[in-house]
């Protein structure tokens, strides 16, 4: 039944093909897992749904505002909502940084994901996936910059990227893409095609008016024939 699912998913274009031209467009992309998996878990719960110049911005004024993950755990929500006002949703992203500072606490004696490093991805992603408000993406973010763990997030730019090269099915939701996805490429290129795919969607592959005169993967792209200008011939 899966492989049945699968089977016209992938016909039109190859991941492989895609890498290899993101690389070309690009340049080579080294992986360096060194986050603090701490940071990046709150960093990215705070990017939900907001952008990244105000989730930073969030980001930073937490940090500024509390001396530790303690801190913030044993402090009122209405006090980091505060903190994180410029972020948007900030009384629901309080409330559930709060949850998830105060359950690691209790699971593992101190608010440090630290020990997740020593599991399989699998193990890791299922811990995570546990904590109040953490999805896939959320969990991959952690895996992949925090963990070395070659899991693949998908945000907006690598769904819509993905889904117009025609490597998921346009009717896929996006969980679902991120493992079919994962399936096609090798652990060592998920950071590379993940950066990529999110620098390509940023220039080039916009939501509204991609470029498709400019961009690399025309060539291989069955949507460029959609969005590109019609020309007209007497």
């Amino acid at each position: 039944m899966h492989q049945e699912a699968r089977h016209d998913i992938f016909e039109s274009v190859a991941i492989k093909e895609v890498i290899k031209l993101l690389e070309q467009e690009y340049g080579p992309c080294q992986w360096h897992a060194d986050r603090d998996p701490m940071d990046v878990l709150i960093g990215t719960i705070l990017s939900q749904n907001t952008s990244d110049a105000n989730s930073g911005r969030a980001f930073v004024s937490l940090k500024a505002n509390f001396s530790s993950w303690e801190a913030v755990a044993s402090a009122p929500a209405e006090h980091i909502a505060r903190a994180i006002q410029c972020g948007g949703l900030f009384q629901i992203k309080a409330v559930r940084i709060k949850h998830v500072l105060e359950q690691i606490e209790e699971e593992q004696g101190r608010i440090s994901l630290d020990s997740l490093k020593s599991k399989t991805m699998a193990q890791a992603e299922d811990y995570l996936m546990r904590l109040p408000g953490v999805g896939h993406k959320t969990a991959s973010c952690v895996l992949l910059f925090s963990l070395g763990k070659p899991s693949l997030p998908v945000d907006t730019h690598v769904f819509r990227v993905a889904k117009r090269l025609g490597l998921v099915d346009s009717s896929v939701y996006v969980d679902r893409a991120a493992t079919l996805l994962q399936e096609q490429i090798p652990p060592s290129r998920v950071y590379q095609f993940h950066v990529h795919m999110i620098e390509h969607g940023r220039r080039i592959c916009h939501a509204r008016q991609p470029r498709c005169d400019r961009c690399i993967l025309r060539g291989i792209c069955p949507s460029s024939l959609v969005y590109s200008p019609r020309r007209n011939f007497t």
